[in-house]
């Protein structure tokens, strides 16, 4: 493996080389098999391991796999992975249940909110511009594969995205404090559930687009608790409702 080799895949960390390169990093030897496998494209491949077979595989020694490995414990394979186009294609999206993430900084919980929607079926998971990016390595391991069934789409305005539901018709639900219990709300099998950065929550802008507030309540109602649940924990539940209902 070349110097220049090295210091590309490890450009590649950095988000604006990834946008400009079209590109992204996986690693881990089952999620690299998963993505072969994939209709998504693969520039290059390498392996300290002589399992791994292809045209497009390049086998490195262990000290390089170090370099150019984004983990702090290397795998035994790396994969440079073109990044998939995805059309916001509204009349689908609209047509069944998505998620609209409302600033969602945290690599981890981002990886782990697009396994959940991967989980439950969620195709679509639309995010403001101030969302983590999905092909940051941390979110691409949290996700576990989920990259190659959930389509990702960036909007620079989430508000007008939730305008254009709001004149569709389509209900937009949000987790709020104040919010009903989910529990006892009537739910349908297509809309929008917006879910907040992990400080501040649903921002006033998506709020006032808000068709349904929900709570999760705590148990006992009245029992001193948590001030919140986690991001991705509140969308496990949330999500798991919505598909219990259906």
């Amino acid at each position: 493996m070349t110097k220049a080799d090295i210091q590309f895949v490890r450009s590649l960390a950095d988000k604006r080389v990834r946008d400009a390169e079209r590109l992204f990093v996986a690693e881990g030897a089952k999620l690299v098999e998963e993505i072969v496998a994939s209709t998504m494209k693969v520039r290059r491949i390498y392996t300290t391991s002589d399992d791994v077979e292809g045209q497009s595989v390049e086998r490195i020694e262990r000290r390089d796999m170090e370099r150019i490995s984004q983990l702090k414990t290397p795998t035994d394979t790396l994969a440079v992975v073109c990044q998939p186009r995805h059309e916001l294609n509204l009349d689908r999206v609209f047509g069944g249940l998505v998620l609209a993430l409302d600033g969602v900084q945290n690599p981890g919980n981002m990886g782990t909110i697009l396994r959940l929607a991967d989980w439950f079926g969620v195709e679509d998971v639309v995010c403001s511009a101030e969302c983590a990016d999905c092909y940051n390595s941390k979110v691409v391991q949290a996700m576990m594969g989920a990259i190659l069934r959930v389509r990702v789409h960036y909007v620079e305005s989430l508000p007008q995205f939730l305008d254009e539901a709001l004149r569709r018709d389509v209900p937009v639900y949000g987790t709020l404090l104040d919010g009903k219990n989910i529990y006892n709300e009537r739910l349908s099998e297509r809309g929008v559930v917006v879910m907040g950065n992990e400080g501040r929550g649903v921002s006033d802008a998506c709020r006032s687009r808000l068709t349904h507030a929900l709570l999760i309540p705590p148990y006992p109602q009245d029992a001193p608790t948590s001030e919140s649940l986690n991001v991705a924990m509140a969308t496990g539940i949330v999500l798991a409702e919505f598909r219990r209902r259906m």
